[in-house]
């Protein structure tokens, strides 16, 4: 491959990396049915054209969308390793604050979030879905190391994270606070002692056990 071809590859992997940046900003503030293709190309700072020759549709721009949006959370959840002793309630805990910090500071996972609830269903990049499927995983993991309360169903468990933490993506999208690490910690300090034995209830950070 030549210089000159490397350089153009390049070029258009930037060009590329910045309408689905664009993108997602345009779906974030307008939603995906009002987002226009010329609103995000001129954010962009292409032509018509130029957004065409990369992705031929909307459709298939929200899929970029959701698919980087996904590489973002399962990075979130891969790059936090169990807590001491190997906790999977207290990783669930330390995951859930990171995703609500992130979707507070980037536009295209709040994207991806929102157009799982835009878009039709089964897809790859469906983030509730696939958050849903982490939590349940952890869960699991956790009932079958005995950190659960024996009443504590993990089916249940995962319902209640899942609302909560999908709630909170829903109504931070207008109040920043619903994805605060107030409002994330004082969610687990109501759900913990409905979780965990009494009697470990102290080995568990609701604030997350790590600097967020």
């Amino acid at each position: 491959m030549t210089e000159q071809s490397m350089v153009k590859q390049e070029r258009a992997a930037r060009t590329r990396e910045t309408l689905i940046r664009s993108a997602a900003e345009t779906f974030d503030r307008d939603g995906f049915s009002a987002a226009s293709l010329t609103a995000i190309s001129s954010l962009a700072g292409v032509s018509n054209g130029a957004l065409h020759f990369h992705f031929p549709s909307k459709a298939a721009l929200a899929n970029a969308v959701e698919e980087a949006a996904l590489v973002r959370l399962l990075a979130l959840a891969g790059d936090v390793p169990p807590a001491g002793g190997g906790r999977r309630v207290q990783l669930l805990i330390d995951v859930t604050h990171r995703l609500a910090g992130a979707l507070r500071a980037d536009p295209v996972l709040r994207a991806g979030f929102a157009l799982s609830g835009e878009l039709p269903r089964p897809r790859r990049g469906d983030l509730r879905g696939r958050w849903r499927g982490w939590v349940e995983d952890t869960l699991q993991q956790a009932e079958a190391e005995g950190e659960l309360r024996p009443e504590a169903a993990a089916g249940d468990v995962v319902t209640a994270v899942v609302a909560a933490t999908v709630g909170f993506e829903v109504l931070g999208a207008r109040d920043g606070v619903w994805l605060s690490v107030a409002t994330v910690t004082r969610f687990w300090r109501l759900l913990l002692p409905t979780l965990v034995p009494a009697d470990r209830l102290g080995g568990f950070e609701a604030a997350g056990s790590r600097a967020l």
